[in-house]
C-alpha cells in the first residue's frame, strides 16, 4: 500500500470531557467494538471493578480517575484508529492541552444529567482555538437527565459550538427505548441490562411507517416523529466540509456503560472525521503527505515499566514514514539518533513496529535525549509550535523526608518534571526547590509515585506565589538590575530560564512598569 493510502486511512483523536461523564468507559467500548479488547473494564463510583485498559497507571487504579494521556490503536473497516484519552480532572488539564496538538480531531462527552461542565468548556475552548473538528456523543441515557433540546440549547452557549444532531433518543431513564440514528436512518433498540452484548438495529428509512409504532409504541413514535421534524426545521443539516473547518459539530446520543449508541458514533467518525492534517512549524507549514519525515514530542511518561524504570517519549508523526533502525536528526540536540525498538501502543500493552505513518503515535524508548516540544526529522531543521508549559497556580517547596534515598528522589524528580505531570524550579538565592502545579492533586501524585515507582518519600511546605512568569529580557543591564532587586523571588526552570514569583497582582504591574526592558510570560513558549 502507498504512504498516501496508508495517510488516508489514518484517524487521529482526542477523547476529552469533564470527570465521570464517561470518558475513559466510551474509550473502552470503542477498543471493544474495534476488536481490540476481548472485554471492557469499567469506572465507577471511584472503585475498580475491572481496572479499564486506558487507566493503567496503579495509582489510577485505585482513585478511579484518569491522571495522565492513554494511547491506544486499532484497526476498523480499513481505517487504522489512534486514540487519545486524556485525564478530565482540571488538575491535569495541562496533560489534555498538550495532547490537543497531536490530534486532529476530538470527540467531546457530556453527562446527559450534568450537562456542560466548567472543564469542558477550557478544553473545548483549545480545540476551538485550533479549528479541531469535533464531535459530541451525550452520555448515561439510561439514567434520568435533561431534555435533549435543552442540552443542545446549553452546548450551543456555553461552547459556542454550531450543533446538528445526526441521532436523537427515544426516551430518557427509566422510560428509555432507544435511538433513531439520523446519519442512516436506523431505529437501535435498547435492551437494558445486558452490558457486553451489542444492541440490534432496525433499518426504517420512513419515520411515518407504522413499524416504527410496532417497536417503541404510539406514544413514543409521535414523539420521535415531532422531534425529528423539529431538528430538521432548526439545525443545519451536516456539511462534512464545514465540520472539517471547525464550523459544524455533529451530535451522538448513547450510554457507553451499556454499549448503546457507541457502535454509530464510532461508523459516522471513520467515514467523516479527518485524515491526519498540516502542521505549523516555526519555520514553515509541513504537509503530512511530504517525502520527508517529521514528528514532534508531545508527551514523556516516566517509569512506564517500574520494574525497569523505562522512560517513553510520545511521537506524533506530521510527515513521511518512520522506520525502525534508521537515523533521525534530533532538531535542539542537532545529532542523529537510531531506534531499535520503537513502539505501538494498547494503553500498558506495546508492541515493537516497524514502519509508522503521518497521524500514528510512536513510543520511543529514551535515555533523558528528549523535551516535551522536541522535533525529529530526516534533516531539517523544523521546530514544531504549540506546546508549552503554563503558569501554574500552586507552589510548594519540595524536601526529602527519607535522607537514605536522596538519589531515588532526585531521579524520580527528575523523571517526573520531564513528563510534565508539574515544574520544578530552582531558587537563585538558596537552591531550594519549588514544583508547581496547575492543580493541587498532583502534589499527591507525585508523592504515590515518588514513593511506589522510585522508592523516595518527600513532603512539602507551601511557598506563596500568585503566579509564576518566565522573563525575556531586551536589556542585559535592566535584567541583572532585576535580579539584584528580586533575588528572593527569583529561580531558574528545568531547563535554565530565568523565572519570576510574583507575590501578588499588585507586586507584578509594579515590576512591569519599573522594568520596562522586560517582558513577564504566563507561558514558557515565546
Amino acid at each position: 500500500m502507498k504512504i498516501s493510502d496508508e495517510i488516508l486511512r489514518r484517524r487521529t483523536f482526542g477523547i476529552v470531557s469533564h470527570p465521570d461523564a464517561g470518558k475513559t468507559t466510551l474509550t473502552e467500548k470503542l477498543l471493544l467494538f474495534g476488536g481490540a479488547i476481548q472485554e471492557a473494564g469499567a469506572v465507577k463510583s471511584n472503585k475498580i471493578k475491572k481496572a479499564a485498559t486506558s487507566d493503567f497507571m496503579e495509582i489510577e487504579k485505585q482513585r478511579g480517575i484518569s491522571v495522565a494521556t492513554s494511547v491506544m490503536a486499532f484497526e476498523y473497516l480499513n481505517r487504522h484508529i489512534n486514540i487519545l484519552d486524556t485525564p478530565g480532572h482540571q488538575d491535569f488539564a495541562e496533560d489534555t492541552f498538550r495532547t490537543l496538538t497531536a490530534v486532529d480531531s476530538a470527540i467531546v462527552v457530556v453527562d446527559v444529567a450534568k450537562g456542560v461542565e466548567t472543564q469542558t468548556e477550557k478544553l473545548v475552548k483549545v480545540c476551538r482555538m485550533r479549528k479541531t473538528p469535533i464531535m459530541v456523543f451525550i452520555n448515561k441515557l439510561d439514567r434520568e437527565g435533561r431534555d435533549g433540546f435543552d442540552l443542545l440549547d446549553e452546548i450551543e452557549s456555553k461552547l459556542a459550538l454550531k450543533l446538528c444532531p445526526l441521532s436523537w433518543p427515544i426516551g430518557m431513564g427509566s422510560e428509555f427505548q432507544g435511538v433513531y440514528n439520523i446519519w442512516n436512518s436506523s431505529l437501535l433498540i435498547y435492551q437494558e441490562g445486558n452490558k457486553q452484548k451489542i444492541n440490534k438495529s432496525f433499518s426504517i428509512n420512513d419515520l411515518s411507517s407504522s413499524d416504527l409504532e410496532n417497536q417503541v409504541g404510539e406514544n413514543a413514535a409521535n414523539s420521535l416523529r415531532n422531534e425529528i421534524e423539529l431538528i430538521r426545521g432548526v439545525y443545519p443539516r451536516f456539511d462534512k466540509k464545514e465540520y472539517l473547518e471547525g464550523n459544524l459539530c455533529p451530535v451522538f446520543f448513547g450510554s457507553a456503560l451499556n454499549n448503546f449508541g457507541v457502535k454509530e458514533l464510532l461508523d459516522c467518525f471513520v467515514e467523516i472525521a479527518p485524515s491526519p492534517q498540516p502542521k505549523i512549524s516555526i519555520e514553515r507549514l509541513v504537509n503530512p503527505h511530504e517525502n520527508i519525515f517529521s514528528g514532534f514530542v508531545f508527551k514523556i511518561h516516566a517509569n512506564i515499566d517500574p520494574k525497569h524504570r523505562s522512560r517513553i517519549a510520545f511521537v506524533k508523526i506530521v510527515s513521511g514514514e518512520f522506520q525502525r533502525n534508521k537515523n533521525y536528526f534530533h532538531v535542539r540536540e542537532k545529532r542523529q539518533l537510531k531506534f531499535s525498538s520503537p513502539l505501538t501502543f494498547l494503553a500498558s500493552k506495546r508492541a515493537i513496529v516497524e514502519t509508522a505513518f503521518p497521524g500514528d503515535i510512536v513510543g520511543l524508548p529514551d535515555t533523558g535525549n528528549f523535551r516535551r516540544g522536541d522535533s525529529l526529522t530526516s534533516g531539517e531543521e523544523l521546530n514544531f509550535k504549540g506546546i508549552p508549559s503554563f503558569s501554574p497556580e500552586y507552589f510548594r517547596f519540595i524536601n526529602n523526608a527519607d535522607p537514605l534515598k536522596s538519589k531515588q528522589l532526585n531521579k524520580g524528580i527528575d523523571q517526573l518534571m520531564d513528563e510534565g505531570v508539574a515544574q520544578l524550579f530552582t531558587l537563585k538565592s538558596n537552591g531550594r526547590k519549588i514544583i508547581g502545579t496547575v492543580g493541587a492533586l498532583q502534589y499527591e501524585v507525585i508523592q504515590y509515585r515518588l514513593e511506589h515507582e522510585y522508592g523516595a518519600k518527600c513532603s512539602y511546605e507551601n511557598y506563596s506565589a500568585h503566579k509564576a512568569l518566565w522573563i525575556e529580557s531586551k536589556s542585559e543591564k535592566q535584567l541583572e538590575e532585576f535580579l539584584k532587586f528580586k533575588s528572593r523571588y527569583t529561580a531558574e526552570d528545568k531547563f535554565g530560564r530565568i523565572v519570576f514569583f510574583a507575590d501578588s497582582p499588585f507586586g507584578l504591574q509594579m515590576s512591569v512598569e519599573k522594568f520596562d526592558k522586560l517582558i513577564f510570560h504566563e507561558k514558557s513558549e515565546y
